[in-house]
């Protein structure tokens, strides 16, 4: 009889791409956390072996629409103003799911292991968030996909495809850095209506951004600087390069510069 070796472990590569794979929104938001603990528990090897797909499966809803014709949400208070605008930001949170899986599938090889720790962590946070708010939907007689979302968010992630750099600049520096800016405003807002529950969920969220955006800069620094190049030079052509617009004050320096991110990467390309 042939003697056999111990079975490999599953890769981590296939692992992520099965996330990508989930087009169903609670199938995802399982199999995103499963990845992340079956990596912290030594249950998937540091192998990328299956490429990530072009664009992840989604669900038939919400359907999906261009920024441009994207319906109004409306700046009142009412109960319908407040769904949107859950709505938007748990959009926000199921797209967030993929690009953290996919930032590891496609670009973890490049790294080493603690990067995909760290953005597995975030993948795992991403999917508590959209949790919360599609609960939250739940509450107000609503559900994930009632209404269109846009997708801008994977517009940007199909424009980085080819380069880590240009991804981790432009995901986690320039769009979850805008939402440090924002949201205290949103908590706002939503404890203005009324809507403690709500502002209470987007304060937890945005205390983990913090930590998101921070857990960019980090690895940014860490390729710049295995590359001998000026970070916040080379942060700003890439921004320059892959962002369409510029960069919209007002800025939450403080969140910023606890992640990290201080006025040096951004201030000179504020518009």
């Amino acid at each position: 009889m042939a003697v056999t070796g111990p079975m490999e472990a599953a890769s981590l590569g296939a692992a992520c791409v099965a996330v990508l794979q989930c087009g169903d929104p609670h199938a995802k938001l399982m199999a995103a956390r499963k990845v992340a603990r079956d990596w912290r528990l030594g249950r998937l090897a540091h192998r990328f072996d299956i490429p990530p797909p072009d664009r992840p499966a989604r669900p038939e809803r919400p359907e999906l629409l261009p920024p441009a014709r994207m319906p109004k949400r409306g700046k009142g208070g009412s109960e319908r103003a407040r769904v949107a605008m859950i709505h938007a930001l748990a959009h926000i949170e199921f797209v967030a799911i993929d690009l953290a899986f996919d930032l590891v599938a496609r670009f973890g090889a490049d790294f080493p292991p603690a990067f995909a720790d760290e953005w597995l962590r975030v993948g795992a946070d991403e999917a508590m968030h959209f949790a919360l708010l599609a609960r939250r939907l739940a509450e107000l007689g609503s559900h994930y996909g009632a209404l269109p979302a846009h997708d801008g968010l994977w517009e940007a992630a199909e424009k980085t495809a080819h380069d880590p750099l240009a991804r981790i600049a432009i995901v986690p520096m320039v769009l979850e850095a805008r939402a440090l800016d924002i949201t205290p405003q949103t908590i706002e807002r939503f404890m203005a209506f009324g809507d403690r529950r709500t502002a209470r969920i987007l304060g937890r969220i945005v205390d983990d951004e913090v930590r998101h955006v921070a857990a960019g800069t980090r690895w940014f620094l860490w390729a710049t600087n295995r590359a001998g190049a000026n970070p916040q030079k080379c942060w700003q052509m890439l921004v320059r390069r892959h962002f369409r617009g510029s960069l919209k004050p007002p800025f939450n320096d403080s969140a910023r510069s606890q992640a990290g991110l201080t006025r040096e990467f951004y201030a000179p390309l504020a518009g």
